[in-house]
């Protein structure tokens, strides 16, 4: 597949007031009640924003995080209202003749007030959470059981909250400094609902010979108390897939995320190309390309259809 420049989308202008510009989203004020969600194709690595935007990416982050909204009903509430672009006009008439901004990349939604945590579970030791461990046998400096290679199975699932930042790294954090933060009760829901999403997304992925490693959720409240679950959901950028045909523990996993993308990055700073900070090195066209493929790849297996493209 060759993908063309054009379809990249780099920012959002919209005729709405624009509340904050994430790494990735764009977010736009409706009303009191509802923000409109804006899933650009920017590309973060290592929390640096990349020069080159990566094909369908933003479309793929919405309609899948789409998809499991809708899996996940009776499991949480959730903030999505629409990821349709006709209904999102229908809507919010002010947005009519934008549709093109719009179509397969946008989310009408819940407005709620965002705990400021990430709620992170991992099913498998990967990523920082291998990297604390096998320097010092913790994780997030609580002591982990011993013994334990890369990508071994975590039974159970260990809830690994980090602090949520504007700028920089998140950083692993204790539930302990998380009930600091939220409060008792809020921590254990938040605990309960992570893991009780996270099962149904682990049964639901297994069945198309998935492996969700690990993935972070973010919740927030609604002026009654409501807690939901809002932003991106089990996407190429929240989680590790791994093909469970391909499973081996001790040592890294083949991947459907953005994992080849940090891998690329990664080998630059160790051959000292690149300190790891921003301004980020020029990414090579194939690999933005089989970057934007594995993004694709990722929508079809773990949906059971390809992304429509074509509607884009």
């Amino acid at each position: 597949m060759t993908l063309a420049p054009t379809l990249a989308m780099t920012t959002s202008d919209l005729p709405l007031k624009r509340l904050g510009r994430g790494k990735v989203r764009d977010i736009y004020e409706v009303d009191a009640d509802r923000l409109l969600l804006v899933a650009t194709d920017r590309m973060s690595a290592f929390d640096v924003v990349m020069n080159e935007a990566i094909p369908f990416k933003g479309a793929v982050l919405t309609q899948i995080s789409a998809w499991w909204f809708r899996q996940l009903e009776g499991t949480v509430a959730h903030h999505l209202i629409s990821a349709n672009a006709d209904e999102i006009i229908a809507a919010v008439p002010a947005l009519k003749g934008h549709r093109a901004a719009l179509a397969g990349r946008s989310m009408l939604c819940k407005r709620t007030t965002v705990f400021p945590i990430e709620c992170v579970i991992r099913g498998y030791i990967s990523g920082s959470a291998w990297k604390e461990y096998s320097q010092s046998g913790t994780l997030a400096g609580e002591k982990l059981a011993e013994g334990l290679r890369e990508s071994d199975k975590l039974n159970p699932a260990i809830f690994s909250p980090a602090s949520k930042a504007e700028t920089g790294h998140d950083e692993n954090i204790t539930i302990t400094q998380m009930r600091a933060v939220v409060g008792d009760k809020a921590a254990a829901e938040l605990e309960r609902l992570t893991r009780a999403i996270y099962a149904r997304g682990q049964a639901a992925a297994e069945a198309r010979g998935i492996i969700i490693a690990d993935t972070k959720f973010e919740f927030g409240h609604q002026p009654d108390g409501t807690i939901i679950l809002i932003d991106e959901v089990m996407t190429p950028d929240s989680s590790r897939f791994w093909p469970a045909d391909q499973y081996a523990p001790g040592r890294g996993q083949p991947s459907f995320d953005k994992q080849q993308l940090r891998d690329y990055l990664d080998g630059l700073r160790k051959a000292g190309k690149w300190n790891g900070e921003a301004p980020p090195p020029p990414l090579p066209p194939e690999v933005v390309a089989e970057t934007s493929a594995r993004y694709l790849d990722a929508f079809r297996r773990v949906t059971g259809a390809p992304l429509n493209t074509d509607a884009l």
